[in-house]
């Protein structure tokens, strides 16, 4: 049965690529991975943590509506320094203490997907 999640897809609008790039390997530190070239053609971008652990699919939509309450939960580390990093981007950083054994914030890409980010207390 289910073993693992493959990726999670997120809409962006068409010609986003270049500042979903900035965003997310400049200011989440992601890899960008190449996409199959019949899928390339349809436009978009895929990235993936360092070790490839962790991937987000950013797929063109037209229209376009940015997820605002849909979104993935992203388990980090040093999220204190996350939050800075993205605050440093320009990003929004908008801290949530509503999840029990966790500190964890919202955030948006630069298209107005929601993310979160998340950090066990143990």
């Amino acid at each position: 049965m289910l073993t693992a999640l493959d990726h999670v897809q997120l809409a962006a609008p068409p010609a986003s690529e270049e500042i979903l790039r900035a965003f997310y390997v400049g200011a989440l530190g992601m890899v960008e991975i190449p996409k199959p070239p019949v899928l390339a053609a349809r436009g978009g971008c895929w990235f993936a943590s360092d070790d490839h652990g962790v991937q987000l699919h950013l797929g063109i939509e037209d229209p376009f509506r940015p997820a605002l309450k849909a979104h993935p939960g992203l388990r980090v580390t040093d999220i204190e320094s996350l939050a800075e990093r993205l605050a440093a981007h320009n990003a929004p950083v908008v801290w949530d203490d509503n999840l029990p054994g966790h500190r964890r914030f919202y955030s948006t890409d630069p298209v107005g997907n929601r993310l979160e980010f998340l950090q066990p207390l143990t």
